[in-house]
């Protein structure tokens, strides 16, 4: 069974703020490192495929009720 593009969208997101939360505390326990970067790119992909994804969700179901 596929999952939603809503669903996954959402799960991005989360691991987005996830990402960014961990981020923070880092920079406050440690300064700017290597390892804050990492979290800062990761964080900056998740929060725009999670975004693509919402987005395509609400694409398809457009395009599914202009057909009906």
């Amino acid at each position: 069974m596929r999952r939603s593009p809503l669903f996954s969208g959402v799960i991005y997101i989360l691991l987005g703020v996830l990402f960014t939360y961990f981020a923070i505390h880092t920079v406050q326990d440690t300064g700017w490192g290597f390892f804050t970067y990492l979290l800062i790119f990761l964080a900056t992909l998740d929060f725009g495929s999670g975004i693509r994804m919402v987005l395509l969700h609400f694409r398809i179901k457009q395009q599914l009720n202009q057909k009906k």
